[in-house]
């Protein structure tokens, strides 16, 4: 924080140059410098609940993205013991019981191979600020700084070009099954870390399409481009 302002309404540049003062550790000053040009990553968590502050994750994947291409052979998967008992809505969600990740790394080992893996390229996911959360949970006790890497909600990318010129009062639907309907992605199955990370790539790359090309998601229907890159 500087001068009382909150770090998240300080400019993009300023809250970098923060926390790379913050840094611990300089051997992980590589998260400063700008990634590979054209280059994001997509990544998500299952965890054992939805409480950052008591939840821990038991899953973390992710898929880098070079242009218009998914790479799905550059992936990054890791199963995680946690410390945090597995709710039992959790397990209804992502199917893995406490006998399932018993044997899986600790966190700390994990985040820091995570951090090498994504380096300084955007992140990108869904609800992207939990699964953020999650990690920096981890990473400030570690680095003494949270994730300074740009984020890019696809959520947020699905709104603007479905509902960025909708009328006041207009039912809104953001969820996962939503967008995928409306992009003609095809449903993997839900709440595998890596399944999910993929499906959000492709909505991102979808989606980054579109707007470039100025198309908007018909309120009634979908595009027909149905193309998407794989690599």
């Amino acid at each position: 924080m500087a001068a009382g302002i909150p770090a998240r309404l300080l400019p993009a540049g300023l809250r970098r140059r923060l926390g790379r003062a913050r840094l611990r550790d300089p051997a992980y000053g590589f998260l400063f410098e700008p990634g590979p040009e054209n280059e994001a990553v997509s990544f998500d968590c299952e965890t054992t609940g939805l409480d950052p502050r008591r939840d821990d994750i038991v899953a973390l994947a992710a898929l880098r993205i070079r242009g218009n291409r998914l790479l799905t052979s550059e992936r990054f998967q890791a199963v995680v013991r946690p410390q945090a008992a597995m709710a039992r809505q959790a397990i209804r969600v992502h199917g893995l019981r406490e006998a399932d990740v018993v044997e899986g790394r600790r966190i700390e080992d994990v985040v820091p191979e995570f951090l090498r893996f994504v380096g300084g390229r955007t992140l990108v996911g869904y609800y992207l600020e939990f699964d953020v959360r999650m990690i920096d949970k981890t990473l400030r006790p570690l680095l003494g700084i949270g994730l300074p890497n740009p984020c890019v909600e696809v959520s947020a990318l699905y709104y603007d070009r479905k509902y960025g010129d909708a009328p006041a009062g207009a039912t809104i639907d953001l969820s996962f099954a939503a967008i995928l309907r409306d992009l003609d992605i095809p449903a993997l199955d839900r709440h595998d870390a890596f399944n999910d990370a993929l499906m959000t790539a492709m909505m991102y790359l979808k989606l980054r399409d579109l707007k470039d090309r100025g198309i908007r998601i018909r309120r009634d229907g979908h595009p027909a481009d149905r193309h998407m890159p794989m690599g």
